[in-house]
């Protein structure tokens, strides 16, 4: 079922997602060479715990980390590791939290130190298909337009779009109705509503679309790197409101975090 969420849960569900977006930057700051994904982890869930906050993804189907911590070929749900991070390394982070019973969940791509010219324009790609993803997004927008946009947007650079992984609908389930394909044709798809909330999160590989899975390793079948950018998006009557953006008051907390360390 399609959820349409009134002010009181929206605002909760923005509580929700600047906590999402606070633990992305604070990860940020700390993934450098010599980190481990499993460090980083820690310094995740103890942050979301700090802001009164729940890790999401924690034991999720069995998942057993804060985040999905993904390196270079590795496109999503990748396992925290003792393994510690490599200067030139790309480094995609899914991260979700749960406040008092709203989710928020987003995702970001980071450069280990210095990385290629290569690696970078990915992630930057990456990050701008999702915006193009949603130019004119609103009420009575259909599915299919978002997906489009960020196709043909992505593809223009040559690179993939996966299809075996999609956002979702997202509320009190971290995955609910309706599919978000990061693919599609304009015109298709639900006729989106007012108050409807969704994560749209492009994963766009360097080569081809084409993942190899294995349970839960889910890597690019050609070897080359895959990027990962995602927020969770709340719908309007004109137009849309990305909810996992850290808040004036989740910037003076994060902030002095960071000046403590």
């Amino acid at each position: 079922m399609i959820t349409v969420k009134n002010q009181e849960q929206i605002d909760l569900m923005r509580v929700a997602g600047s906590i999402v977006a606070e633990t992305l930057e604070l990860l940020e700051a700390h993934a450098k060479p010599g980190i481990s994904t499993k460090a980083l982890d820690k310094i995740a869930h103890d942050y979301i715990i700090s802001r009164g906050a729940k890790p999401s993804f924690l034991h999720y189907q069995g998942f057993p980390g804060t985040i999905c911590a993904s390196v270079d070929d590795v496109v999503v749900h990748g396992f925290p590791s003792d393994k510690p991070l490599e200067e030139g390394q790309i480094l995609s982070i899914d991260c979700g939290a749960i406040f008092k019973g709203w989710h928020g969940d987003a995702a970001r791509t980071i450069a280990i130190g210095k990385i290629s010219p290569e690696k970078q324009k990915l992630i930057d790609v990456t990050k701008a298909s999702f915006f193009e993803g949603i130019k004119g997004l609103k009420e009575g927008s259909r599915l299919g337009d978002i997906g489009s946009r960020i196709q043909t947007y992505a593809e223009k650079f040559g690179y993939g779009v996966v299809r075996d992984f999609v956002g979702h609908g997202i509320g009190r389930q971290m995955h609910e109705d309706p599919s978000v394909p990061n693919y599609g044709m304009a015109g298709t798809g639900l006729k989106l509503k007012s108050g409807n909330t969704i994560a749209i999160e492009p994963m766009i590989n360097m080569g081809s679309h084409e993942v190899r899975i294995n349970g839960w390793d889910h890597r690019t079948r050609d070897g080359l790197p895959s990027a990962h950018y995602e927020n969770t998006v709340l719908i309007t009557e004109s137009g849309c409101e990305i909810l996992t953006q850290v808040s004036p008051e989740g910037r003076a907390i994060l902030t002095r975090k960071l000046e403590a360390e």
